[in-house]
This record gives C-alpha cells, sequence and structure tokens, in this order.
C-alpha cells in the first residue's frame, strides 16, 4: 500500500469593519473503529467497484448499513482514494467529495459546506471525528486550520449532503461529515515520512503499533507541517504562513467477541498568520473513551466519553478558552424481523472564558453552556427485503433557544440487489451560539453616535424544511449511479439589521429561503487497472427578507455558492509498483462578492519499491493561479504547486 504523509455581514465605518475581519480571522485528531465487518485498508485497495458500494456505512442510521441501501445523498472517501491523490489536509481531502462545496480561502482558511450558504463561518455543516463534533459553540463552526489528522490514520470519510438532524442534533443542517480512522490493530508497525514542495514547504510524519496483552493494539504518532503563505489577488504576500505540531495516541482492547475499548488522545499547537501585525496562536488537547458491544442477533450498545480543550489567542484583539465535556449512549436493537431500533442520550458541557478587547467582546466574557439530546429512530419493514419506512426525531435542549425538535421520515424501496429508490422529510435546526448573541463590537460602552455590531437577545434557532427524492442504481457490475434532487426551505435566517438607528446593527432572524438542486455521482469500472469517478452538482438559491425586517445592503449573508460544478477523477494501477491518477475540477463563478469561475487539473504519481513509495503530486496545472472564495476585504489566490514525498513502513 503506497503511503502518504501529511499534508458578513460588513457594516459601515473602519471599527466594525476591523471587527468583522478578527470574527473571520477567528472562524478560520481521535480514533476509534468501526464494526469488525469492515474490510482492512490493504482488502480495501484491491476491491472492485462492485465490492465499494457494498461498503458498511454507520453516518445515516448510527449502524452498520451497506452503502447501496442508504437512503440518503451520501459519498465515501476510502483510505485509497486519499492516498492516490496525495493531499496533505483534511480539507484537501473533502475535495474527493463531489457533493460539497469546498472552497480555499486562503494559505489556512477554508469555506465548506453542502448545499449552499458556505463562507467562512459555515455554520450549517456539522463535522465529527469518530463520532466526536470538532464544531465551536462561538459560532457553530469549525476552525478547519486547526482540525487535521494524520491522514494514513484514516480508514474513510462518510459525507451526507442533505439534514442529519434526527441522529445528530444541532448544525446537521446542510450536510454531515464523519471521518472514520482505523483500528490500532490496522497500524502496526512503523512509518517515517516527509515531503517538499512549493506550497506547502515541509512535512515530517512519525507512527509506531504494536501490541498489549492477549487482544491489545496501540499507536502513537506525530507530525510537524509548515505552509508557505498565500498570495493575495494584486500579486502581494498575503503574510498568512502557519506551522503545526500535532501528536496522538490510540489503544483498542477487544476482551471479549464483539466487544471492543478504546481510549484514545490527541494535542496540537499552531501558529497562524504569522506575518500579520495580529498573529494567532492555537492549541488544544482532548481525550475520548468508548466501549461497544455487538450482539450475534445484529444488537448493539455504544458508551462514549471525551473532553476537548481548546485554546485561541488573536494578540492584544482576543483570546477564548474553551473547555468540552460530553457523554454519549446509544443502542441499536433488532425488534423481531420488521423492525431495527436505534435510540440514544447525551449531554454535553461547554465552558467557554473569553478575554476581551475594546475592539470586540463577547457579553459575559465567562459562560457555561449545557445541551441535553435523545433521539429515538425506527426502521419499519413493510415489504421484506423491498420496502422500509424510517421514521425518528431527536429532542434536544440548549441555554439560548430552549427545546428543539428535529423530526424526519424516510421510504426507501428496494426492488433488487442494484436498484434503490428513495424519499425524505426532515426538520433540521442550527441553535443559536456565542456570536448570535453575546458578541459586541466594539466593545460596550460606545458614544451614541459610534457604529456597533450587536448580538441579538431574542436570537432564535434558524430553520430547514427539506424533501429529498434519490435514486442509486448500479446499471452494469462495473457501473454505478446516483442521483439525488432536494427542495431545501429556511426560516428565521441570520441578518444583519439596524433596528434602532443607522450605527447600531444588530443580528436577527429576519430571512427566509428556498434552495433547490440536484446531485449526481457515477464510478466506472473501465478496466481491471483502470477506474473513472465523477460528480456534477446544480444548485439555486433564493433569500428574501421577512416583512417587518431589513438586511443591510452590504451584509451578503447567503447565497455565495457557485451554480454548477463537475468534479472526474481517473485511477490508474500500471505496472511495475506505478499508479497515475488525476481530477479535473470545474466550479462556477460566485456571485458575492464576486469570484470568477475556474478550472483546475491535478495530477499525482506514486511508486512503490518493497516498503517504500516515493510520490509527486501537481495541483492546479490549468492555470498559474486563481481565487476560489472572497472573505472581507482581502481576496487570495490559490497558486500552481507542486510537492514530492518519500514514506518508508518497517
Amino acid at each position: 500500500m503506497r503511503v502518504c504523509v501529511f499534508r458578513r455581514p460588513q457594516p459601515v465605518g473602519g471599527f466594525l469593519r476591523l471587527a468583522i475581519l478578527i470574527v473571520i480571522a477567528v472562524s478560520g485528531g481521535i480514533f476509534g473503529q468501526g464494526p469488525d465487518t469492515l474490510p482492512t485498508p490493504a482488502e480495501l485497495k484491491k476491491m472492485s467497484l462492485e465490492e465499494l458500494m457494498d461498503i458498511n456505512v454507520t453516518l445515516v442510521s448510527k449502524r452498520p448499513q451497506r452503502l447501496t441501501e442508504a437512503a440518503s445523498s451520501i459519498q465515501v472517501i476510502t483510505q485509497d482514494d486519499i492516498k492516490r491523490f496525495g493531499v496533505f489536509t483534511l480539507p484537501e481531502a473533502l475535495r474527493l467529495a463531489t457533493n460539497l462545496q469546498v472552497a480555499q480561502v486562503d494559505a489556512r482558511q477554508w469555506a465548506i459546506s453542502a448545499r449552499g450558504q458556505n463562507s467562512t463561518l459555515s455554520n450549517k455543516l456539522l463535522v465529527m471525528i469518530d463520532g466526536r463534533s470538532i464544531y465551536t459553540p462561538l459560532y457553530a463552526g469549525v476552525f478547519w486550520d486547526v482540525r487535521n489528522v494524520i491522514l494514513d490514520n484514516v480508514e474513510r470519510i462518510e459525507v451526507i449532503s442533505g439534514p442529519g438532524g434526527t441522529l445528530w442534533g444541532a448544525n446537521a443542517v446542510n450536510g454531515v461529515i464523519n471521518i472514520v480512522t482505523k483500528g490500532a490493530e490496522f497500524s502496526q508497525g512503523g512509518l517515517i515520512g516527509g515531503a517538499v514542495g512549493s506550497a506547502m514547504q515541509g512535512v515530517v510524519g512519525v507512527r509506531s503499533g504494536g501490541k498489549f496483552a492477549r487482544d491489545g493494539y496501540y499507536r502513537v504518532w506525530g507530525r510537524w507541517m509548515d505552509h508557505k503563505s498565500s498570495e493575495l489577488i494584486d500579486g502581494s504576500d498575503g503574510r498568512n504562513p502557519w506551522d503545526m505540531l500535532q501528536g496522538g495516541f490510540q489503544t483498542d482492547w477487544m476482551p471479549n467477541s464483539g466487544e471492543r475499548v478504546t481510549v484514545s488522545g490527541n494535542g496540537y499547537k499552531s501558529d497562524l498568520d504569522r506575518d500579520l501585525p495580529a498573529p494567532i496562536t492555537a492549541e488544544g488537547q482532548n481525550i475520548l473513551a468508548r466501549w461497544t458491544r455487538d450482539y450475534p442477533d445484529l444488537s448493539g450498545f455504544q458508551v462514549q466519553a471525551y473532553v476537548d480543550r481548546s485554546m485561541r489567542v488573536i494578540l492584544n484583539s482576543f483570546r477564548e478558552d474553551l473547555s468540552i465535556y460530553d457523554i454519549d449512549l446509544h443502542s441499536h436493537l433488532e425488534l423481531g424481523t420488521r423492525n431495527a431500533l436505534v435510540c440514544g442520550v447525551g449531554y454535553r458541557l461547554m465552558q467557554d472564558e473569553v478575554v476581551n478587547s475594546s475592539s470586540l467582546a463577547f457579553l459575559p466574557a465567562d459562560k457555561t453552556l449545557n445541551l441535553y439530546s435523545g433521539f429515538l429512530q425506527d426502521d419499519v419493514t413493510l415489504i421484506r427485503d423491498w420496502l422500509v419506512l424510517t421514521l425518528g426525531t431527536k429532542v434536544e435542549h440548549n441555554d439560548y433557544s430552549g427545546f428543539e425538535w428535529m423530526p424526519s421520515g424516510r421510504l426507501s424501496l428496494t426492488p433488487d440487489d442494484h436498484h434503490t429508490i428513495w424519499a425524505s422529510v426532515s426538520r433540521a435546526v442550527r441553535s443559536p451560539s456565542r456570536i448570535d448573541v453575546d458578541f459586541y463590537a466594539p466593545a460596550p460602552p460606545v458614544p451614541a453616535t459610534t457604529p456597533q455590531l450587536q448580538g441579538g437577545p431574542d436570537f432564535k434557532s434558524e430553520k430547514l424544511t427539506a424533501v429529498e427524492l434519490g435514486f442509486r442504481a448500479r446499471p452494469a457490475e462495473n457501473l454505478t449511479l446516483s442521483i439525488a434532487t432536494f427542495y431545501d426551505w429556511y426560516d428565521d435566517l441570520r441578518v444583519l439589521e439596524t433596528p434602532v438607528d443607522s450605527t447600531h446593527y444588530v443580528f436577527d432572524n429576519g430571512k427566509v429561503g428556498e434552495v433547490e438542486g440536484v446531485e449526481i455521482s457515477s464510478g466506472c469500472q473501465v478496466l481491471a487497472w483502470w477506474q473513472l469517478k465523477a460528480g456534477y452538482t446544480f444548485l439555486k438559491e433564493r433569500f428574501w427578507d421577512k416583512p417587518g425586517h431589513a438586511e443591510v445592503a452590504s451584509a451578503g449573508s447567503q447565497g455565495n455558492d457557485p451554480d454548477h460544478q463537475f468534479l472526474i477523477q481517473s485511477m490508474m494501477d500500471l505496472p511495475k509498483g506505478f499508479t497515475l491518477n488525476g481530477a479535473v475540477r470545474y466550479v462556477s463563478s460566485l456571485p458575492h462578492p464576486r469570484v470568477p469561475e475556474y478550472l483546475t487539473f491535478d495530477l499525482s504519481s506514486s511508486w512503490q519499491f518493497h516498503a517504500v513509495t516515493v510520490t509527486v503530486v501537481a495541483h492546479d496545472l490549468a492555470e498559474e493561479n486563481h481565487p476560489e472564495f472572497a472573505s472581507g476585504t482581502r481576496q487570495h489566490q490559490v497558486p500552481r504547486s507542486i510537492s514530492g514525498r518519500v514514506g518508508w513502513r518497517f
């Protein structure tokens, strides 16, 4: 196996513009193991396209389920995909999913969403690592610049576009991502690797795995990386280089058949935007423990708890210390031959401590938030091996908006092993975060004539009602096809308004909208050594103010998404241990702020000789550089880049 080692509101007024840019700057692994029936990484590489379609996934129903039977728009990025295309970072790996909108903002920041409403503050996409949520309650999004894992430890990445609130709760509005890592038994021995390139200037990674007791395994790992600064649209230096040091461990113990105990931990330290007047430092540590028990009758039980601490500092402007304590219990039960029940409860405690400045403030500075949740979902077999009805709901209680409920109903028709038709109606919410309610810029008190941005004290959850219709088929043994259509209705979306006077701006739930689209993906095993994959998305968005509300004209808080995008991937296994892989990606223009359409071409090749693998990767061969997303007043370019790496397993 080849080794891959790591790689708007904008209100008028200078004070407010600075504050918003700082907030954008603020916003930008733990390991486990899936069911024992999942293939090993070595087996996964040898699978045919037909066998890959039968991989078990857990994101749709929180229990093992064949990909071909999943009643959802889901795609799986495998370990082989990650290695073939030589990606360094998690956002780069997510580019391989055609049902996501992934745009690089600058050297370290990314805008990632599904089904629209993309931004650097994207808050409607729930991202997890082995079921552990990595969103921040500061603004309900993800700090992508510190969410890296050693990608050789990843088994697969499951990506759902569309709501998943019934099982996963608030923030699972437009999509859900779960990064599933290998069990420690699949990373035995040693690994050393390094890389250099024109953008990612240096990467060094090490890993070691071994065995303890009778059925216990462990791995420890570390990685250092240094990324070059990006360039602005005028060719000047973006002054945002960043480096990151990470380390972690995992143990897996299987004392009995069907039983697994996992303990894992991770720590990181990162320096971001080092050359700017207000550089950012970030660090964090987390530890997770999970016990799972699976029974021969396909029932199972899981208990998981974790502690996650993170700290982020913008020099002379802002500091946040966040501690999260989470416990989750869920079970899946086979009740007779017609009912497959999944249920669970959870509790999360979030202690957020902020050091404010005169330019911006969260008030109160220190806040403790509680989240209680419970869910129930039942797969009811109406006609055996043919028709299944899924009904369920999740209920949560948070300290801002109180009780929230997220029901869904799905109908799945499987006339044979080669075809699945599904339809669903779902409700999902994006619950308020601290930036919605507690944020002030500049910090009070301020003169009446000074522009100020304020959180909305009565801010409610943003709401989605989604209707989906999908089709998944295998027209031939070497060909797969998946089509998903959707219509989304949004209510109580966040806007920036001036309810009092022309100088004070407040977040409020003043917008509604509708989004409709189509997602198509296909795969073809052209020859035993050559595979093609392709995907296309169409998106149409419309948003407007609710009666009695008027968004600030320059805010542009929704709908900055491409109408069209497609991705074509070619993967070839050549003689003598060589591989050759290429990807063509097209993204149509973004409307506001406008970003031109672009076409990229990536090429990678590797050579494996015994335990040593050498890889060369070239990105963006179609053009020298291009912007992919605009954030505030600074528009950065993504440059053409080339990198080389070597890995040695022992």
